[in-house]
């Protein structure tokens, strides 16, 4: 599946309407950035299921602001619409595939509760600081499941 360009316009649609969301700034000018690409193309064509969207922070300054981003590439995860992974820096291919199978497993009533959020409530843009993702956390998300951790098979 094709990486999805997001504005300030669609931002928050796509964030609440879909289950996992990636999220890649990115500038022109960075040579990170450039390398980063292909790293995340071959995520977006491996996991179908989740959304892996791109935000060009020079043509959408106000979503990168309100997502504090100010160096790139810089990536957000959202879950169940709450940001839950917010970093910048290149992630190689195994360290990127790591950040989605611990969101993938995430326990989100733990998240929730750690971080006191309520019920399903959808997080427009909260600080990066707020949520991060919690390594180790027991349970699948809901959806397809085309494999779990590596030497594991969903039936």
């Amino acid at each position: 599946m094709p990486t999805t360009p997001l504005t300030q316009q669609n931002f928050q649609t796509v964030v609440a309407t879909n289950h996992i969301v990636l999220v890649d700034f990115w500038a022109t000018w960075c040579g990170w950035c450039t390398r980063f690409a292909p790293v995340y193309e071959a995520s977006s064509e491996t996991h179908r299921d989740i959304v892996h969207a791109t935000v060009e922070a020079e043509a959408e300054p106000a979503v990168a602001a309100a997502g504090q981003v100010d160096r790139y590439p810089w990536v957000m995860a959202f879950r169940e619409g709450l940001l839950v992974y917010s970093k910048a820096g290149f992630l190689p291919g195994d360290q990127l595939e790591e950040l989605v199978q611990q969101v993938r497993w995430m326990d989100m009533e733990e998240f929730r509760r750690e971080n006191g959020h309520q019920q399903q409530a959808a997080a427009v843009m909260p600080a990066p600081q707020q949520a991060q993702a919690q390594a180790g956390r027991a349970g699948p998300a809901p959806g397809p499941q085309a494999y779990g951790w590596p030497g594991l098979r969903s039936a």
